[in-house]
């Protein structure tokens, strides 16, 4: 195999570059010996470089690889030593997604020591907080799939059943059900912070990245909180006077509390966000959906809606910060895959089928063990959901283009979910859990696999056969 070059997109500042290399030697190459030798950190063209080389003992194969410390990361993998008719390919991809999830984890460090500031041009500049639990009830209930509904609702069906006769207490529990579904478009809207318009559609984002030794040092002095008030005084000093947030008008803050302002931990962007949900819009061939943003570093994005014309595109600021302009794109045309599929209304059927098979042909087994039913339902449910999230994925190959962006998005937000998969000695759990997503690695794997462009006859068939077959290589059949 011949050398492979590649890179890793981060949002890092460039004070930061250099002490993410450290943190490669540190935490990931010195703990492994048997698997890492020759670590070496040097300087070429003005720029840190690490390089390592990576062996495996049993199979008897060797690469190098070289890190450039500048943003994107430049990564050169180099094969040594490999046998003969020795296919390394695995192996050397394995490398490049374990280099990826230890950057990420580094750069989860740095998001903890960072201040994000984010406004819509045009609106009301409202202070980033922590997600509240109506926003992630919002998100998990009304977001892509409507299947959170099935358990929201459990509790109360007990009770309509209680006060009204059994043909009356269905229809009222499917009839409320159904108007829940129609309006979920306004009900997310109403979680969100801003609408973006065509007036307003660019999203500023302003990170500054503290040094991490001065922020460990800092969390030994004061409590979590803090952070929040130090925001709200540079709120108050900038933004809530129309002025962009600067090293110079945050200093007398910073100085408060023990830092000192740095231009090379700033990292600032302008995202038109407008303009990427309405190339997503178009290209699905669907009227262009409402938009909002949800002011919480969570990455995230949800789409709802009765139907492909009536339908909102819900994002949070955190999903802005992490994904590149491409990246977003794929993830939105995953949203949109939801709306053109009419996903919400056609999950919401089964979930009522459902519902009324069982107080009338499969009562007689919910009689005799009613908790076991619903384990059952619940994760035949589930499962059947995967097919229409799994859907979703390909119609954004198909429909943006580029599967391999989407898979890279995955691979950002999920990170550690799929580190957590890759280790795991088995799959299954991953597979069976109450969760409407299938495991990301298969989603990764199975963008990855993609040939653009991409053409499938029937998505849903299709997506709902590669479910299965996963599945089933899971259980080893």
């Amino acid at each position: 195999m011949l050398e492979k070059n590649f890179i890793i997109d981060t949002e890092l500042s460039s004070g930061h570059l250099e002490e993410a290399l450290d943190f490669l030697r540190d935490f990931y190459l010195l703990p492994q010996p048997d698997s890492f030798k020759n670590i070496s950190r040097t300087i070429m063209d003005g720029a840190g470089v690490l390089s390592y080389t990576a062996t495996n003992k049993q199979e008897g194969w060797e690469v190098r690889i070289e890190i450039q410390a500048e943003n994107p990361f430049l990564v050169k993998i180099i094969p040594l030593t490999t046998p003969p008719d020795f296919d390394i390919s695995p192996q050397i991809d394995l490398l490049e997604e374990e280099l990826f999830i230890a950057i990420q984890a580094f750069e989860d460090a740095i998001r903890q020591a960072t201040l994000y500031f984010a406004w819509v041009e045009g609106e009301e500049i409202l202070p980033e907080a922590p997600p509240t639990r109506r926003k992630k009830v919002s998100f998990r209930i009304f977001g892509s799939n409507m299947i959170m509904i099935y358990l929201l609702f459990f509790g109360i069906n007990i009770i309509i059943f209680i006060l009204l006769e059994l043909v009356l207490a269905i229809m009222a529990i499917l009839l409320f059900q159904l108007v829940i579904v129609l309006f979920s478009d306004r009900i997310l809207l109403r979680t969100s912070d801003w609408i973006i318009t065509p007036e307003n559609p660019r999203v500023h984002i302003l990170e500054y990245q503290l040094p991490l030794e001065e922020f460990q040092k800092f969390q030994e002095k004061f409590d979590k909180d803090i952070i929040i008030k130090m925001k709200d005084e540079i709120y108050q000093k900038s933004l809530a006077l129309g002025l962009e947030p600067t090293c110079e008008l945050g200093e007398d803050v910073f100085r408060e509390y023990g830092f000192h302002c740095q231009p090379d931990l700033k990292v600032s962007r302008v995202i038109d966000v407008y303009s990427i949900v309405k190339e997503a819009a178009s290209k699905f061939n669907i009227n262009m959906p409402k938009v909002a943003l949800s002011n919480t570093m969570i990455p995230n994005a949800a789409a709802t809606g009765p139907s492909p014309n009536r339908g909102l595109v819900l994002i949070t600021t955190g999903l802005l910060v992490q994904l590149e302009e491409d990246e977003i794109l794929s993830v939105v045309g995953h949203e949109m895959g939801h709306l053109s599929g009419r996903d919400p209304i056609i999950l919401f059927s089964i979930i009522s089928a459902e519902f009324i098979l069982r107080f009338t042909i499969l009562f007689p087994l919910v009689a005799i063990s009613p908790l076991v039913y619903l384990i059952v339902a619940l994760g035949f449910i589930f499962f059947v959901a995967k097919f229409f999230e799994t859907r979703a994925d390909l119609l954004s190959a198909m429909k943006i283009g580029h599967p391999q962006l989407l898979a890279s998005a995955l691979r950002k937000i999920g990170y550690q979910r799929l580190h957590a998969e890759r280790i795991s000695p088995t799959r299954l759990p991953s597979w069976i859990n109450f969760d409407p997503h299938p495991p990301i690695y298969f989603r990764i794997d199975r963008l990855e696999g993609m040939k653009t462009p991409v053409k499938v006859k029937n998505p849903l068939l299709k997506s709902a056969k590669d479910v299965v077959d996963g599945f089933k290589r899971t259980l080893g059949l």
